[in-house]
């Protein structure tokens, strides 16, 4: 069970902040340190100092860590043309040493969009769809070969389709809820699914959806890795979980009921329960980002116990 760190730079986050938790991240053993991309905070909180580019961000942490894989969960279809994408994240991935992973889903939160004079559009998942074909398009097309793509939203003529990333193939993620249109996409394009803040139940059925229709596109369903994206709040004991709940506005009942709280005993157990339906991957979604005490526990006492 590979243990990542999943940041919310949106709720509040300099750029500084984050490269100090991708350094604990890489120096605590974890395995990735990725973020979610949105320009606009949700819920209480001033969100300052302001939003953070994702993919700005991991450029930077690209040079500046050796080991840990870096990457977004999710990188929204909305906020970049599907060319310009591929040129990015191509590039981080050469500067990174081959070390990035692209999450990428349809796009969301419309008050954001807003905020920044994005379009919106009524049609999202077609788009996200063409954007798939696109992106790995461009990155499979052989030195010397141009692509060209004419779909509904996009038109690519005679592209050159550079950069190439140093991966032969960056991994790509694919998520959500979604019961029809999302397993048939992750069955297409995924290298991984992830079923974010999914109970057990929820992804053991979601899971199962993706293998079927894995399979009913020809295609091996144990080629594609399962994950979960949870909250997580751990303590030694009762009381320093109360209060890291209290420190995100949280409280622990729920805590425990939809995310990984607890002592370290009680997540361990609970990660159990995910790997038992077949999730391979847990994001833990860290929302304190000052508490790099947190962090060594997990580590120390989560990490160290998981096969």
């Amino acid at each position: 069970m590979d243990l990542r760190i999943f940041t919310e730079p949106q709720q509040g986050a300099s750029y500084d902040t984050l490269l100090t938790v991708a350094k604990a991240t890489e120096d605590l053993g974890f395995d990735a340190f990725f973020r979610s991309d949105h320009y606009l905070k949700m819920g209480d909180g001033d969100g300052l100092p302001g939003p953070t580019d994702a993919w700005i961000t991991l450029a930077g942490l690209a040079r500046e860590t050796r080991r840990i894989r870096l990457g977004t969960l999710m990188t929204a279809a909305t906020f970049r043309l599907p060319g310009v994408l591929a040129i990015q994240v191509a590039q981080v991935d050469q500067m990174s040493g081959g070390r990035v992973e692209l999450g990428l889903g349809a796009g969301w939160f419309e008050e954001e969009h807003q905020a920044y004079g994005i379009p919106f559009p009524k049609e999202k998942f077609a788009r996200l769809e063409e954007q798939l074909e696109i992106v790995t398009g461009l990155w499979g097309t052989g030195p010397g070969d141009t692509f060209d793509f004419h779909g509904e939203h996009y038109d690519l003529t005679k592209s050159p389709a550079l950069p190439k990333p140093a991966q032969d193939r960056i991994p790509v993620l694919i998520g959500g809820h979604g019961a029809k249109r999302t397993p048939r996409l992750a069955a297409r394009y995924a290298d991984e699914f992830n079923l974010p803040f999914g109970s057990v139940e929820d992804s053991e059925k979601q899971f199962g959806r993706v293998r079927a229709a894995a399979e009913e596109a020809g295609r091996a369903a144990d080629a594609i890795t399962f994950s979960n994206a949870l909250v997580v709040c751990v303590g030694k004991d009762d009381q320093e979980v109360a209060r890291r709940a209290a420190a995100i506005g949280r409280e622990v009942d729920e805590l425990k009921e939809n995310g990984l709280a607890g002592t370290p005993a009680e997540v361990v157990d609970k990660i159990g329960r995910y790997a038992a339906v077949g999730s391979r991957r847990v994001y833990l979604q860290v929302l304190d980002l000052d508490d790099l005490d947190h962090l060594e526990l997990i580590s120390a006492q989560v990490q160290s116990q998981l096969p």
